[in-house]
């Protein structure tokens, strides 16, 4: 496999690659092995490989594990992979937003998914009974996932992936080991969720919608921040928002100075 390979795929099925949709296929077969490797495969694992495309990972995920669920969005794609895969008898190929798509169990993620799914991916992936995923990521998004307190890539994925996972920074991905080749380099990092966590949260809807909601106000102080939140999601008036939010820990701080952990100590005193 290689970019001659890919190209001749894409001229056979008249696909024009969408950039839109993150449609940079990875053209080096080297780095499958590293994957595998990262993700300790054996034969008792099943593999999640999201944002299939073109179906190469895919096929090398199914010689060295018990099963692959392979999903892929663009149906002109979908086509491509099933080809590839069609002598795979452990290979299941389907169409869907893996977010929301319905899937057999899995225990493992290895996958190059699309960019602008990263975000979401990972918090869904994190949230999830799974014992480890291997991705290639963007390296700007990796820098936001392991971006320490107040530093201008701290934000609410940096919160939530502390207290969900040890995130390890592994090799660096050149962006011409892509075909088209996309603007920025990529890095594979492995997830492993934190048994057991950090710091308790006592309700996770409540803590998720805090720290993205906060992470808006990233430079106000955690009072002033709270007070159109309390309101929304309370449905409290401006006076009881504003006498809650000044009795909240932490109301003399700017949001982007709180550690992962007293995010989860604010969540949990709004949580009583």
């Amino acid at each position: 496999m290689g970019i001659e390979e890919t190209k001749q795929l894409l001229r056979t099925f008249r696909i024009v690659p969408n950039r839109l949709l993150g449609q940079n296929f990875m053209v080096e077969s080297s780095v499958y092995p590293k994957l595998g490797e990262y993700a300790c495969l054996s034969n008792d694992d099943v593999v999640l490989d999201a944002g299939a495309g073109l179906g190469f990972l895919t096929r090398f995920l199914a010689d060295r594990c018990k099963a692959v669920v392979a999903v892929e969005k663009d149906p002109r794609l979908l086509t491509v992979l099933r080809e590839q895969v069609q002598t795979f008898a452990n290979v299941t190929a389907i169409q869907g937003d893996v977010l929301t798509a319905e899937l057999p169990l899995f225990n493992k993620v290895v996958a190059i998914p699309p960019y602008y799914l990263s975000s979401r991916l990972v918090t869904w992936l994190l949230q999830r009974q799974i014992e480890c995923a291997v991705l290639i990521l963007q390296k700007e998004f990796v820098e936001k996932l392991l971006a320490p307190v107040g530093t201008k890539n701290y934000g609410w994925l940096a919160v939530v992936a502390f207290h969900d996972a040890k995130v390890k920074l592994l090799d660096e991905i050149p962006k011409t080991l892509f075909y088209p080749p996309p603007q920025v380099d990529s890095v594979i990092v492995r997830l492993e969720p934190r048994k057991p966590v950090p710091y308790k949260v006592n309700d996770r809807k409540l803590f998720n919608a805090l720290v993205r909601w906060m992470f808006t106000q990233r430079n106000k102080k955690v009072n002033n921040a709270l007070v159109p939140f309390l309101r929304s999601t309370f449905k409290l008036r401006k006076e009881e928002a504003i006498k809650l939010a000044f009795e909240t820990p932490f109301g003399e701080r700017r949001t982007r100075d709180l550690s992962s952990s007293e995010f989860g100590e604010l969540a949990n005193a709004l949580a009583k």
